[in-house]
């Protein structure tokens, strides 16, 4: 279970994010409002957001433009909630938002610390903890899930695991809002499978707990990897969010070379 106080910032900021209330994500029916975005929202929410789709657990809420806010409505009418953020029910909607003109764009899962506490996993390198100034020099692709280059000033620690002197494993947090900063890990290939991404993990969400702030952790559902890493790092799924975009901008995101940059931004290795 997580801890009731965690749940609680959780949930305030998701209704900060999409212009609600904390409430209308633990209704036992759906919710549908208006998106609007609160000025504290999400560094990583960016415009133009058809709408977004929100469970927690015991319904969906739905923060909706005006647009689709009948098709949304509809749909969320049509199916048990929990079966409206997965196939084949979601071609139902797709197929109904490209007539639109839009199209389902992101889909992810969150994590957050389990009420159990974050265990002391073991690593068998030199675990470091690094400031600002210490990760400065580290923004290159294979520590891209750790840290953003495109948003460093969010970036607020980090957690390195050292083979002497090469780093092998690096966990990073951004503080995408005042009270939760999100957790990203990448372990280069020939070092992954010996517990190093959960070590990192575990110690950099304690880290974030001692400085009062709620780590989150979010991973794609098919990069089980990550899921089991999240596991063994001591969160636990907490919510699931899917976002719809405008047609051309999901082009644009195939288009690119490299990975989908997800909603969440990271991911982990």
């Amino acid at each position: 279970m997580i801890d009731s106080e965690i749940l609680r910032i959780a949930l305030e900021q998701s209704a900060e994010d999409l212009g609600c209330r904390p409430e209308d994500f633990t209704k036992s029916e759906n919710a549908v409002f208006p998106l609007r975005l609160g000025k504290n929202a999400r560094k990583y929410y960016k415009e133009p957001i058809v709408c977004d789709l929100v469970s927690y657990g015991s319904n969906v809420a739905a923060a909706v433009t005006p647009a689709v806010e009948g098709l949304v409505s509809e749909y969320l009418s049509r199916y048990p909630f929990y079966e409206c953020l997965e196939t084949p029910h979601m071609h139902w909607l797709n197929e109904r938002l490209e007539q639109m003109g839009y199209r389902i764009c992101f889909m992810a899962e969150y994590f957050l610390p389990d009420q159990n506490g974050i265990p002391d996993n073991p690593c068998a390198y030199d675990v470091r903890l690094l400031g600002q100034t210490e990760f400065s020099s580290l923004y290159r692709p294979e520590w891209s899930n750790a840290l953003c280059s495109e948003r460093r000033e969010l970036d607020r620690l980090a957690v390195g695991a050292y083979d002497g002197g090469k780093l092998v494993g690096l966990a990073g947090c951004s503080a995408d809002c005042e009270m939760m900063w999100q957790i990203g890990v990448d372990v280069l290939p020939d070092k992954r499978g010996q517990g190093i991404a959960s070590a990192l993990t575990a110690r950099l969400a304690s880290e974030i707990l001692k400085r009062d702030k709620v780590p989150f952790y979010c991973s794609a559902w098919s990069n089980l990897r990550s899921v089991r890493n999240a596991l063994k790092s001591g969160f636990l799924p907490a919510w699931a969010e899917l976002t719809v975009k405008p047609a051309d901008v999901v082009d644009g995101f195939n288009r690119r070379e490299g990975d989908l940059p997800m909603a969440c931004t990271k991911a982990g290795s």
